[in-house]
């Protein structure tokens, strides 16, 4: 398992990736939509993981009833993992509850997250290395 990004959640995707762009000379991909989530999104590179940034594409979406309650900040952690299948497995008879049933993200992979209330309070995205 490895980390594969830190997601954070953003009303302005572009004044956001913006300003670290000027801060810290990060690079950013071009924003995507990703419809089955209801967010745009893009990622920047750093030595060792991505930050995600994702802002919501629709009032109903996930992002937007989370800024909605807690603002603009660290959304949630994606860990890459080998066999998602197997994880999946593990998790259950662990008795961690998923958010909805696994999907393709946006690189392509299976993901599925994790519950905060299963995870100590941190929203977990697992992706299929």
């Amino acid at each position: 398992m490895k980390l594969s990004h830190v997601s954070i959640a953003v009303d302005d995707l572009e004044k956001f990736t913006k300003l670290y762009s000027e801060l810290f000379g990060i690079k950013f991909s071009s924003p995507q939509l990703l419809e089955n989530q209801k967010v745009n999104l893009c990622f920047g590179e750093t030595e060792g993981a991505r930050l995600e940034v994702t802002s919501p594409s629709a009032p109903d979406s996930p992002v937007s009833k989370y800024l909605d309650k807690k603002g603009p900040g660290l959304h949630h952690l994606c860990l890459e993992v080998e066999n998602l299948e197997e994880t999946l497995k593990y998790l259950s008879n662990k008795k961690i509850e998923l958010i909805g049933n696994p999907s393709i993200g946006s690189s392509g992979k299976k993901i599925v997250f994790l519950h905060p209330r299963s995870t100590g309070g941190i929203l977990i995205e697992l992706k299929q290395k």
